[in-house]
């Protein structure tokens, strides 16, 4: 018998009823320190008091209007991202898949509004991830995602990721844009060099496409700059944002600049609950946080304690895990023995949540506020696991 809720997840028998800061405790009392929130999702960890407030302060005002009205909200988050990214508008949807959507609409109406309607096509790569609607499915390099949907829709095509090469020889009449996600998550946790990212800009510009970057994990500060492009020192034409950018609200976002959203116009695009005050109020105050003096160079000093002292993890256990992955506090142990088994052990033997990806790999997301003691403590819980699962191989 089917279950009322929808059977699509796979779920962890534990039930959260509370969270702080980087702890979330369960309803039978037992404390988790956090290192997947809620999927790179809670940036600000659990019940921050500035996110909580501003949420609360907002329900008791107004939650939603429609984009039918002005809302200033939604205007004063489009002017900060304006001010602090490449792009000159900005459109609020939902969630990652809602802006990725979203991303490739304003791409395909370029090419349409400049006389190019034939170049619909977007290039992808192996091993990426985009979301789950029938769209962003067939974006998505992974066929299990797929399998009993129908067709795919067209228009999308893959190369290996990485590969220069393989880009250049998938541009033809039809191509629209590029899209790639600067470091994959889900597809194992597979961070682009900056030579490929400016190698990428250069591409776009000499064939004449737009070149769409998939922030939604990476993004928001997640890598020690606000936007993960930003280490590479170039830019793209269109971002999709989401996941941190609400710090655990629903919040999504298409970045653009004025030259990519030029053949957008009045009821080409829409979202009844994108933008709405109360989601606006959230990101609002999640950007008061990311980008207060300082708070992104802590970021990047936590994460590169926290990759150092994985590495040496790394050293001391090379049976269980062979190398450290990712950028920022986007971080993948790619392991030997079956993560599922490292990350069962840490979750019930040491009270540690993380996540799982591709390619065998376990993801450490933490909310982009912890400090050193969080480090370590979770550092610990992973020497521990791993030498717990070396004596029991051996």
């Amino acid at each position: 018998m089917v279950t009322s809720v929808m059977p699509t997840y796979g779920r962890i028998d534990i039930a959260f009823e509370r969270g702080e800061g980087p702890y979330l405790f369960a309803t039978d009392g037992r404390r988790y320190l956090d290192f997947a929130a809620g999927i790179a999702t809670n940036s600000l960890g659990h019940a921050h008091p500035h996110l909580v407030a501003a949420i609360c302060e907002q329900a008791g005002r107004v939650m939603h209007v429609s984009n039918l009205y002005r809302i200033p909200e939604q205007e004063r988050l489009a002017d900060r991202l304006v001010a602090t990214s490449f792009a000159d508008t900005v459109f609020f949807c939902n969630s990652g898949a809602e802006a990725l959507e979203g991303s490739t609409k304003v791409a395909r109406r370029f090419h349409f509004h400049n006389g190019e309607p034939h170049r619909t096509r977007i290039i992808c790569c192996t091993h990426s991830f985009h979301g789950r609607t029938l769209g962003m499915l067939s974006a998505t390099d992974k066929e299990a995602y797929r399998e009993g949907f129908g067709p795919r829709v067209q228009g999308f095509s893959h190369v290996a990721f990485g590969n220069l090469n393989e880009m250049r020889a998938a541009i033809g009449d039809d191509a629209a844009a590029i899209l790639v996600e600067p470091v994959q998550g889900e597809g194992g946790v597979n961070a682009a060099s900056d030579d490929y990212l400016r190698a990428l800009r250069a591409i776009a510009d000499e064939f004449g496409l737009l070149l769409i970057f998939d922030e939604v994990q990476c993004g928001l500060g997640r890598s020690g700059k606000l936007w993960a492009h930003e280490w590479a020192g170039m830019a793209p034409d269109i971002l999709a944002s989401a996941k941190g950018l609400g710090g655990g609200f629903p919040v999504g976002a298409v970045l653009a600049s004025e030259k990519a959203a030029s053949g957008m116009k009045p009821g080409l695009h829409g979202s009844t609950f994108g933008g709405n005050p109360l989601a606006m109020a959230a990101a609002n105050a999640v950007l008061d946080i990311v980008l207060a003096p300082g708070f992104l160079d802590g970021v990047d000093r936590i994460a590169r304690l926290l990759r150092g002292k994985l590495e040496a993890v790394v050293r001391r256990h090379r049976s269980v895990v062979e190398e450290v992955r990712g950028s920022g506090l986007l971080m993948g142990l790619k392991c030997v023995v079956p993560s599922g088994d490292l990350q069962t052990r840490l979750r019930e033997q040491h009270g540690l949540l993380t996540v799982g990806a591709a390619e065998n790999v376990l993801r450490l997301l933490p909310p982009l506020t912890i400090d050193e003691s969080h480090v370590d403590e979770a550092v610990k819980a992973i020497d521990d696991a791993c030498a717990g699962l070396a004596r029991d191989a051996a």
